[in-house]
């Protein structure tokens, strides 16, 4: 029997999901540290630890200026070499929401993230369709998680969106499905370019998005789950445990059996 894969979440200066990230993993079978960056930059080889490493929401420095930014300089001038040399190995690295932000500053995802079109932060759940292969997105085809964020509107230049497709590293795209069908919602949360919700890197072992899986890994967080209790109660069907978001945790894991 393998030895359970061990999570390095990073922690520090506005970074605030953290905790329900590494719940997210242990609930699928991995170990988990939160680990303050500083930590890290004073030593780096505790790296050599893991085989997954996360770069989880918040609002690093305030977003103070611009969402990611200044977090994102900051592993990039002191940790880059270090995440580099991890990512040589056969390991897995996500950055979500403000994490997302930061690898795409930090420069292990291509792109950039801009000022929603609406101008103010947006909170609400969102529907995705898998458009790319990941290990993360095995067996995944769409799900529905929540998103809160005021800069997710993803951009990359003509010539990066082409090699994004040459690659088939365009992720997730937001489209109109269970949730914003039921609460009518326009599909794309903030304008992304061709409704891009998430891209990977390194073959497909890096991935950055903007949604929260972490916030979806229970059936009762979804946001209409009293509406969809009652088809089940009605069915005789016995109510999911799950969310829809758990699944990419678990795949993590299981990459790794």
């Amino acid at each position: 029997m393998k030895k359970k894969p061990h999570v390095i979440l990073f922690s520090g200066y506005g970074l605030n999901t953290e905790d329900e990230t590494k719940c997210a993993f242990e609930l699928v079978g991995a170990t988990a540290d939160i680990v303050h960056i500083n930590d890290l930059i004073a030593d780096p080889k505790l790296l050599g630890k893991a085989q997954v490493l996360v770069m989880p929401g918040g609002f690093s420095y305030g977003d103070d200026t611009g969402a990611g930014k200044a977090y994102g300089n900051r592993v990039k001038q002191h940790l880059s070499g270090a995440i580099e040399q991890f990512l040589a190995r056969d390991t897995l690295m996500i950055g979500i929401c403000n994490g997302f932000q930061i690898i795409t500053n930090a420069g292990f995802v291509p792109g950039a993230l801009l000022q929603n079109d609406s101008g103010r932060y947006s909170c609400r759940w969102v529907d995705l369709e898998v458009t790319g292969e990941s290990p993360w997105l095995t067996g995944i085809k769409s799900l529905s998680v929540p998103i809160a964020h005021g800069e997710g509107k993803y951009f990359a230049p003509p010539e990066t969106l082409a090699q994004l497709k040459k690659e088939g590293a365009i992720a997730l795209r937001y489209v109109r499905g269970e949730t914003a069908n039921y609460f009518d919602m326009p599909e794309n949360p903030n304008g992304s370019l061709e409704n891009i919700a998430g891209v990977t890197s390194h073959g497909g072992r890096v991935l950055g998005l903007m949604p929260h899986p972490e916030r979806a890994v229970r059936f009762t967080q979804l946001p209409h789950w009293t509406y969809l209790r009652e088809g089940y109660v009605r069915d005789g069907k016995e109510l999911p445990a799950e969310g829809p978001g758990l699944q990419l945790f678990r795949n993590a894991v299981h990459y790794f059996s």
